[in-house]
């Protein structure tokens, strides 16, 4: 007698860093956004979770998560609402052809890894609930489009919609109660301005200590900055990047991430208690920009941070040595050695660069991580489950 058969199905999704910032829900529950928002996705050659879905019925339930070799707990609605969507669309596949195994019936075994610190403001839970989902939709081998997954993704994780797709993405908002209009789409592809790149600054590997749920809704609560932020800043913002970046113009690009950046922890202040999701070594990077601006006489780099203390710097290529070479001479040989694309960067020296921002950001920044615009997710042969069911 033959052993019941083990279905796997293996991704790997990015990180995104919205320069257009998402904050504050309309519905909690369904993971619904007060703002439309905007991002760039990041190769998976440097930031990515990779994850393994796989079911079968000889496998027992419950269905099961590994994440970074530690068992999760999966019973939290936003982790069921993504699992129940999609087998209720394997379910209705399978109910158009009887002929096809019951896989939305098998408990799942997942398994995922990151190969970046988790929960420490480097977006892991866009790049997990989009290799989540994506993983099992592949699965159950869905045919439905990446457009059509980001509604489940959201529902996991509201950013995660976005890393649904590669190049640069918007989340739109929508109107509907039912969040079916709340969805994610691609503005522009990886070729349309492949030159873009990040030097990220790891300020911290911590868990943060207020999340961004509980972070943005006492925002909405209580912010008085926060009405005009959503219906009038971000609505003409958004407008501005989608055509920053159709036309390939850093400067606006430039401008408008770090204006949005500032606005966005600006609320974050003006929150009843205060939220400081900065602190001196975001500032002494925001300090170098700066400077780094001001002494090319043109906008060559653009801060933004997410809900964390750790800085994503934007630069185009050309730039490189302009923008990433201060940041090394600040920092150090010694830091990221050994690195091909750290050492491949020549130091440059910026006279205008006080010594107490040296020494903050000097000593203040744990790694260095240098990637660009990238691909959304990608299926890989490479499984963290084996052909007995069990995590590798």
């Amino acid at each position: 007698m033959t052993s019941p058969e083990i279905y796997r199905a293996s991704v790997t999704a990015p990180v995104n860093i919205a320069v257009i910032k998402y904050w504050g829900k309309r519905d909690v529950a369904l993971n619904l956004p007060t703002n439309s928002s905007l991002s760039v996705t990041l190769s998976q050659a440097d930031l990515r979770t990779h994850t393994t879905a796989s079911c079968s019925s000889s496998f027992s339930a419950p269905d099961t998560l590994i994440l970074n070799s530690l068992p999760q707990d999966i019973s939290s609605p936003r982790v069921q609402a993504c699992i129940t969507s999609l087998r209720s669309l394997r379910a209705e596949i399978e109910d158009g052809d009887p002929s096809l195994p019951k896989l939305s019936t098998y408990p799942l075994r997942i398994n995922s890894q990151n190969n970046f610190p988790t929960a420490a403001g480097l977006a892991s839970s866009a790049a997990g609930f989009a290799a989540f989902v994506r993983s099992i939709a592949n699965l159950f081998e869905l045919p439905h489009s990446a457009t059509h997954l980001s509604r489940i993704a959201r529902q996991g994780s509201g950013s995660a919609c976005r890393s649904m797709f590669g190049g640069y993405v918007s989340w739109q908002m929508g109107h509907k109660e039912d969040g079916s209009d709340s969805i994610a789409v691609e503005i522009a592809p990886v070729k349309h301005w492949e030159n873009m790149r990040a030097l990220i600054l790891v300020v911290s590997n911590e868990k943060k200590s207020i999340s961004s749920t509980a972070g943005m809704q006492a925002t909405v609560a209580t912010s008085t900055l926060f009405k005009s932020r959503t219906e009038q800043t971000v609505p003409q913002r958004m407008k501005m990047m989608e055509k920053a970046i159709l036309d390939k113009n850093f400067q606006w690009f430039a401008k408008i991430t770090m204006k949005d950046s500032n606005s966005f922890h600006a609320t974050c202040l003006d929150t009843d208690p205060p939220i400081f999701y900065l602190n001196d070594v975001s500032r002494a990077a925001i300090r170098i920009v700066e400077k780094i601006n001001e002494n090319a006489r043109e906008v060559v780099a653009a801060y933004t941070f997410d809900a964390g203390p750790n800085a994503v710097i934007y630069y185009l290529e050309e730039n490189k040595e302009r923008v990433v070479g201060v940041f090394k001479e600040v920092l150090g040989d010694g830091l990221k050695k050994g690195h091909s694309k750290w050492d491949a960067v020549e130091p440059r020296g910026l006279e205008a660069l006080d010594e107490k921002t040296r020494k903050i950001l000097r000593e203040g920044v744990a790694d260095v991580i240098l990637t660009g615009v990238g691909e959304g997710p990608v299926s890989v042969d490479e499984h963290l489950i084996d052909d007995q069911g069990d995590s590798i």
